[in-house]
């Protein structure tokens, strides 16, 4: 089915952050747009208002549109696959996609740069569109999360340039055919999709390296540089601190904010470029967004303009109450290395302060493949919190429970603690740093305990 073809769109699980993006992208081209979520959101409700019509709860094949020219039925992934609306579409006579495959026709014909990586991608992704826009190239965008200064997850750009998360899961980014590729890292995750990290490597990251079109660029974190092939018809830079064709020096804190000089091929300097995201990756990450845009023509002006007034990502590394003794920080990370730079981050710019914090681990079987990594994280915290795990799509593995990581832990504060009671624990803070780490609903809980402490002012 081509673009043009399309007229109608449904689909089966719309309040995710990419389907959403998707969802937006439709809606603004003028085609009928409608679909099911579990849940109803915040980010749902926002679709609503946008004139998207949505149903909730158990499935209803009643409300699903009939065949028809012009339908396009999209899914997620994380829909399983005995769902009774997604086996009335893939049974019936029915156009359907994988959100990756209409994103892959959606950026094919255009200028695409996908960024790709384990992590970093979210930001770095949101990163260069708000950078590009300073520049006057005008992109569009599909963000894997919600950004500040567009108050969305998709922007509708003038111009042919397409920014993308490119993400790993279900071997997503292989639909996309990118002008600019950035791949931010590549340490293994999804081993339940690539079954280990040598196939997660080959079949997944070299494999989106190779997908670059000829005369393409594309860019790597220079400590896996190596991990990829030169193309000769590709031209491959490298990014990161300290060194390679795009590199961040005299990397500096001053004033609750990151300073650093960016190094650019040919020797060209620009000093004294400010972020405020916290913590040493997400430099990194102002690095590559920095680099794509002026490989894109984007000139050094629009840059210093663009690192100073980018106010970062919804539910990264994002701080949602601070009254001077306290501060709730609220965070997606999900994976080890994550949870690493999150407490890192902490760390740095609240060096004075006790760090809290409570994780939720997401998925089971990324809970039984990282259980080591996630305890040794989680023991640099003050006092770390473990949570019940969130499944999202996937069924229990018999064994695998939060406490796998708990026991694993040696932190003699450990605690293993429900929803509710996390709830009932952070309320009583009064002071330090609460990070609340996940990728699940923990953000329904920290609404909560954040609502507690703006009603313990009000009453004090």
């Amino acid at each position: 089915m081509k673009l043009t073809d399309i007229k109608e769109v449904y689909f089966i699980g719309v309040g995710g952050i990419g389907m959403s993006a998707v969802a937006r992208y439709f809606q603004q081209a003028g085609v009928q747009v409608s679909g099911y979520d579990l849940t109803a959101s915040d980010l749902t409700r926002q679709l609503e208002e946008e004139g998207i019509d949505i149903h909730y709860g158990k499935a209803d094949t009643s409300l699903v549109p009939a065949p028809a020219p012009g339908l396009l039925v999209v899914y997620t992934p994380a829909v399983p696959a005995d769902f009774a609306e997604r086996r009335l579409v893939e049974r019936g006579d029915y156009t359907v996609m994988k959100r990756s495959e209409i994103l892959g026709v959606i950026s094919r014909g255009t200028d695409c740069i996908a960024i790709a990586g384990t992590h970093g991608k979210t930001t770095t992704t949101t990163f260069t569109a708000h950078l590009m826009a300073e520049a006057g190239l005008e992109p569009n965008a599909f963000l894997g999360g919600i950004s500040k200064n567009f108050a969305t997850n998709f922007v509708e750009g003038a111009s042919n340039w397409t920014v993308v998360e490119a993400d790993e899961y279900d071997k997503s980014f292989l639909r996309l055919d990118p002008t600019v590729a950035v791949i931010l890292s590549a340490d293994p995750d999804h081993l339940d999709i690539y079954g280990d990290p040598t196939r997660m490597l080959d079949e997944g990251f070299r494999a989106f390296a190779d997908r670059v079109l000829p005369g393409g660029k594309l860019l790597a974190r220079r400590e896996i540089a190596d991990l990829f092939a030169r193309r000769e018809d590709v031209t491959f830079f490298t990014f990161g601190i300290g060194g390679g064709d795009y590199a961040a020096h005299n990397v500096r804190v001053h004033d609750g904010a990151f300073y650093f000089d960016l190094h650019e091929p040919g020797g060209n300097r620009i000093t004294a470029l400010r972020t405020a995201l916290p913590g040493r990756h997400n430099v990194e990450n102002a690095v590559a967004a920095c680099a794509v845009t002026r490989l894109c023509g984007g000139d050094e002006v629009a840059l210093r303009r663009g690192l100073t007034s980018f106010r970062g990502i919804e539910r990264r590394f994002e701080r949602v109450y601070d009254n001077g003794d306290l501060v709730i920080i609220d965070d997606y990370a999900h994976h080890p290395t994550e949870l690493k730079a999150a407490i890192g981050a902490a760390r740095e710019l609240f060096p004075n302060k006790k760090i809290f914090g409570a994780f939720q681990p997401h998925l089971y079987s990324r809970t039984r493949d990282f259980a080591d990594g996630f305890a040794e994280e989680l023991d640099k915290l003050d006092v770390p919190v473990l949570i019940p795990i969130y499944p999202a799509r996937e069924l229990p593995i018999p064994g695998v429970t939060s406490e796998l990581i708990y026991d694993k832990m040696r932190h003699p504060a450990r605690r293993l603690l429900t929803d509710e009671q996390l709830e009932s624990w952070a309320g009583q803070l009064s002071e330090g740093v609460m990070l609340l780490l996940g990728a699940g609903d923990i953000g329904v809980i920290i609404q909560r305990i954040v609502a507690h402490h703006r009603k313990e002012i009000r009453n004090a």
